[in-house]
């Protein structure tokens, strides 16, 4: 499962260098992470409505050339592995001229809303993680 998202850089997650900073990277993903599911036909919202919510377990970071203010992000988002309990997502973002800036990976788990104790994720979900 893959999807591209494209995000276009504001003044205000700049800093004083003039880069994007390292913090909003991680909104970046969050954005292109639920994305991937709308594409597909899941509104994550549905999910958390039914009291599964996806909690970061981790998140890693390389960061290879700084993104700018007005710079037209491309983000590049895919499920790695088998979707159980856990699901992983790998990303590649690039500017408006093809060049990589950024390469993460995030690692997922589903869980209870109310108890956030892990659960597997339910196979009417599956459907939609293909």
């Amino acid at each position: 499962m893959k999807h591209q998202h494209q995000i276009r850089v504001r003044y205000g997650e700049c800093d004083q260098m003039g880069f994007v900073h390292h913090s909003r990277y991680a909104l970046y993903l969050e954005e292109a992470r639920t994305e991937i599911l709308r594409s597909n036909g899941l509104a994550y919202k549905d999910m958390e409505d039914e009291g599964i919510i996806m909690p970061v377990r981790s998140m890693h970071f390389e960061f290879k050339k700084a993104a700018r203010y007005d710079d037209l992000l491309n983000v590049e988002v895919e499920v790695d592995g088998d979707i159980g309990v856990r699901m992983n997502f790998n990303y590649s973002i690039y500017n408006q001229e093809n060049v990589l800036l950024c390469e993460a990976r995030t690692e997922m788990f589903f869980a209870h809303k109310e108890t956030l104790r892990p659960l597997k994720l339910p196979e009417k979900y599956l459907s939609y993680m293909k």
